[in-house]
């Protein structure tokens, strides 16, 4: 008989992610200190009282443990079935469900009775927010183009405008209405109804109303439909929720239809999930005031004769907060009852938190969403911070209750795959070193079971930590920073890990607290990557967990042109990007996605080719998207290209986009003092920020925590904390083509990286507007040895240098247009905006301008006067230009046509003589109104075209 020796290490040792290299070093490593005075014993490592062998995960380990998957059995009808989408992603995330949050969010705190963050504002954001701009722009889009059902506890929408269209109270200039066909809608309750301005504890507005309810058809002739049309109060993006109740025979696919500025797309929703709550559809663009394009219609045609149909309230936008809390405050009323004069009662006013609802925590937008108060406040109301908290474990089982997840207990019965709340850790690091990735589960819920309710061993979302956090660490490590730090994977108790009865996790994806962790957290870029490590950790995991083989979606296609190919004929072209850390990344197909004029994109059109041709009406702007598509979903979209031609058959502009710059904000590092210039210059967010709160303030190193409200170095300010900050759309040359249009000129557009893959010869066009906006050098973590988003890399120095020499004409805009690739080192013959621009940089100043003089007397370039503002400050409309380059002319031909105002600074310079240019140091496309550009740009285009014209 052999002997053994067993040696139990602490939980710590368990934090580690097991693997048989690592297994086999300890066991060498045991043996070597045990073996000369245990020779003849067999040693065996365990964690968790678990042999570590045990530990290693399932999708590695050469003896899996069949309970360990976590199936979700028979698949249902889903719940939300796109019609409109053109692609299946069968290898992706198909009709998996999805429970996620983006960690806390603004809550009422009951010790200061006020309305507060969890955490303090530490470098220009708080982790309320930071979290959500992952989670919101980034990582749901991924998970939903995979075909993923995503369910979150806090609102989704950044709009602030809210319209809901409902039976029971309309609201003003909104319409509801009804038409019977065979079959007529019946009242019930109860229902959603939304009577008051705000809602108390423990009130229900899904059980404040009535809902309509009717049978379904088969016969097209016998129809019944409903209509929701919203007074839209302006014009832009809203998210589409729908409300509808679940009962006795509710029908599996009610056909909703959104009709939008883009067209119509439809949904199959299965009713017999969900009911009683608000079921995202989508954001839609819709137009100001009652449109019959900007509307909800649901019909009661079915696959199947005789199912109920109900239908509820249709709610549009985001909003703003109206859950309200009774304050805990009292006074003394006199004598008590014990005559000692120290009565106190309670004398307070409901207190909203006046701020945009996804701001807001989980607790807030539960109870707005009909989820009952026991799941919302475990603490009776006690304690709304710990209410929060608690109520999304809570909130994932009543999202299962009922389905083959959890069959014996009641809920929404959707069959949740796993939940996870992304957060960010608090800690310190010093000498530039990073705090990292932690990932936690709970392997015994609250009873001490290390079994969920279906049987399932509660350890399998050990491996879901694991894999997801091996994913992001291994992608981060290979493309930001070799050596960011891995954490470990911890088994500890969370109620957000402990409480699903499903797979769960806690990421806490780095330290808001440390500065080096927060250099790469703010940057755009990162986020996408972090976002793209967990999707596709998600992805893997699901794919193990129902034995398929994963496909990961595409990255974005590149080289994108729009050009004309006939007078009224466009071809798109573009190519596909490979991932270099996914194979399966690759597409198969893609979607070609059409806007006319200031319209919303269509649903779509798949082609296998990576071109596309369309004839194109005259006197209408047609923009175009791409995204690239596979087995395993879709991409995110490339940058929008337009085309226009004039009726009249004029002149054609080539719009060059070289603005593809996102960015976190500039930072520097010194020996005591270190931080965040946003004042120089606060980056560029991906289509927009929610993440920003306000400029740091504190920047000395030493500066130690105190407060929440001063939280040492980091700390900064609350200027912003409910704004969505403007940033990149990806979408200017439809701006600058709506001011072409009007000069008179036709238009086509291309991306400057088609220029330099050679797809096409620029000499063909006698005049370029070059989109530069606040393109610059910028860095890329330490795995890149080039810096990103030059405004003139060579080749494209080359291109241009050629063009001009040519014969051509161009304009350019930027901020950065002179400074980037200056070299004062060299003469002007060497450097390429003095030799071919006819421009350098002059000395920078730090006033901050806001306005430009327009105004020239140039015989070759004569305009009115004009005064106009460009964004140099954060807003909610247009990425601000902080400090733009002030010029100087580097030629006798050159001449100056507009000023910083208040200055003699030249804004902007024009040359003429073999050629013209044109060049702005601020972006085009931040001038506030669309007059001053209009005008602007026909001067420009009269000049560059030689057409005469006095002002």
């Amino acid at each position: 008989m052999r002997k053994h020796i067993t040696v139990t290490a602490s939980d710590n040792f368990g934090y580690i992610p097991f693997r048989k290299d690592n297994i086999d070093r300890i066991n060498n490593a045991l043996k070597s200190i045990l073996h000369g005075t245990y020779p003849n014993y067999t040693i065996q490592a365990k964690a968790f009282n678990k042999n570590i062998e045990e530990l290693i995960p399932d999708y590695l380990s050469e003896k899996p443990i069949r309970t360990k998957k976590f199936n979700t059995g028979e698949q249902l009808p889903p719940l939300v079935t796109k019609l409109s989408v053109l692609y299946a992603p069968d290898n992706g995330l198909m009709n998996k469900y999805i429970a996620l949050w983006n960690s806390h969010g603004l809550h009422y705190n009951n010790d200061k009775n006020q309305w507060t963050w969890q955490r303090p504002m530490m470098f220009l954001t708080v982790e309320d927010l930071l979290s959500t701009s992952y989670v919101l722009p980034f990582l749901v889009p991924m998970l939903e183009n995979a075909g993923a059902q995503v369910f979150l506890p806090r609102e989704r929408d950044f709009r602030t405008d809210e319209v809901i269209v409902d039976r029971d109270d309309e609201q003003t200039g909104s319409l509801y209405r009804e038409d019977n066909g065979r079959y007529h809608w019946h009242n019930a309750k109860p229902g959603f109804s939304n009577p008051k301005d705000f809602y108390l504890y423990g009130e229900n507005p899904f059980e404040m109303g009535a809902y309509r309810h009717i049978k379904t058809t088969v016969n097209p002739d016998e129809i019944s439909t409903v209509e929701w049309i919203p007074y839209i109060p302006k014009k832009g993006m809203y998210a589409v929720y729908i409300a509808y109740q679940t009962v006795e025979n509710s029908t599996e696919d009610a056909l909703y239809t959104v009709h939008h500025m883009g067209g119509e797309t439809e949904f199959a929703i299965n009713q017999t999930m969900f009911g009683g709550s608000w079921l995202y559809l989508g954001h839609f663009l819709f137009n100001q005031g009652i449109r019959e394009n900007g509307k909800v219609t649901l019909n009661n045609l079915s696959k199947e004769k005789g199912k109920t149909l109900t239908a509820d309230a249709v709610k549009f936008g985001g909003g703003m907060g109206n859950i309200a809390v009774l304050p805990k405050k009292t006074k003394n009323n006199g004598n008590n009852r014990n005559g000692n004069g120290n009565n106190q009662i309670n004398e307070t006013e409901p207190v909203l938190s006046h701020f945009p609802r996804f701001t807001e925590g989980a607790k807030y937008w539960l109870q707005w969403a009909g989820v009952p108060d026991s799941i919302y406040s475990r603490t009776e109301n006690a304690d709304e911070y710990s209410d929060d908290f608690q109520s999304r474990g809570f909130w994932v089982n009543y999202l299962a209750g009922g389905s083959s997840v959890m069959p014996e207990t009641q809920g929404l019965g959707i069959p949740i795959n796993l939940s996870m709340g992304i957060h960010t850790d608090a800690g310190l690091r010093q000498n530039d070193s990073i705090v990292g990735t932690l990932g936690i589960c709970t392997v015994e819920n609250n009873d001490k079971s290390s079994f969920y309710k279906n049987g399932v061993s509660r350890w399998t979302a050990r491996d879901m930590v694991d894999l997801i956090q091996t994913q992001i660490v291994e992608d981060i490590r290979t493309q930001w920073d070799p050596e960011w730090t891995r954490r470990g994977v911890w088994n500890r108790s969370y109620s957000e890990s402990r409480i699903p009865e499903v797979p769960a996790m806690i990421l806490e994806m780095f330290s808001h607290q440390n500065f080096n962790d927060m250099k790469y957290a703010l940057d755009p870029r990162f986020r996408f990557t972090m976002s793209r490590a967990i999707y596709k950790g998600i992805l893997k995991f699901i794919a193990w967990q129902n034995d398929y083989e994963y496909v990961v979606q595409p990255l974005p296609v590149k080289n994108f042109s729009c050009l004309f190919v006939a007078d009224n004929k466009i071809k798109l072209h573009w190519e596909a990007v490979c991932d270099s850390l996914e194979p399966t990344a690759l597409p198969d197909s893609y979607i070609v996605y059409t806007r006319i004029n200031d319209g919303g994109f269509d649903n779509g059109q798949l082609v296998h080719a990576n071109s596309f041709e369309s004839y194109i009406a005259p006197g209408n702007i047609y923009s175009y998207k791409i995204t690239a598509v596979n087995r395993g979903g879709e991409s995110f979209p490339s940058e929008t290209l337009s085309a226009y031609r004039d009726p009249n058959n004029a002149e054609t502009v080539l719009i060059l986009n070289g603005f593809n710059r996102i960015s976190g904000p500039e930072h520097f590092h010194l020996i005591t003092l270190a931080g965040f210039l946003t004042d120089q210059d606060a980056g560029v967010p991906y289509l927009s920020d929610v993440s920003f709160t306000g400029p740091q303030y504190e920047f000395s190193v030493n500066a130690a925590y105190e407060t929440n409200e001063y939280p040492g170095f980091g700390a900064s300010k609350s200027d912003y904390e409910d704004m969505v900050v403007a940033g990149n759309t990806f979408d200017y040359p439809y701006l600058h083509g709506q001011s072409i249009k009007s000069a008179g000129y036709s238009f086509v557009s291309a991306s400057v990286q088609s220029i330099l893959a050679d797809t096409f010869n620029l000499n063909q066009f006698k005049v370029l507007d070059l989109i530069l906006g606040k393109q610059k050098q910028t860095a890329s973590g330490k795995m890149k040895k080039t810096l990103e988003f030059q405004t003139f890399p060579l080749d494209l120095q080359r291109k241009l240098a050629d063009y001009c020499n040519n014969g051509g004409n161009i304009m350019v805009s930027g901020a950065y247009v002179a400074s980037d690739t200056y070299d004062e080192n060299k003469g002007n013959a060497e450097n390429f905006v003095c030799d071919i621009l006819k421009i350098m940089p002059a000395h920078k100043d730090t006033t901050l301008f806001s306005g430009i003089l327009y105004e020239s007397n140039h015989p070759e370039f004569k305009t009115q006067r004009r005064q106009f503002e460009y964004h140099h400050t954060l807003n909610n409309k247009t990425y601000a230009v902080e400090c733009p380059d002030i010029l100087e002319p580097a030629d006798e031909n050159a001449f100056v046509i507009c000023t910083y105002e208040g200055s003699d600074y030249p804004a902007g310079i024009a040359y003429a003589n073999d050629y013209k240019a044109c060049t702005f140091a601020f972006p085009f496309e931040t001038i506030k109104d669309k007059a001053s550009r209009d005008t602007i740009m026909i001067d420009v285009l009269d000049f560059l075209f030689s057409k005469t014209h006095s002002k």
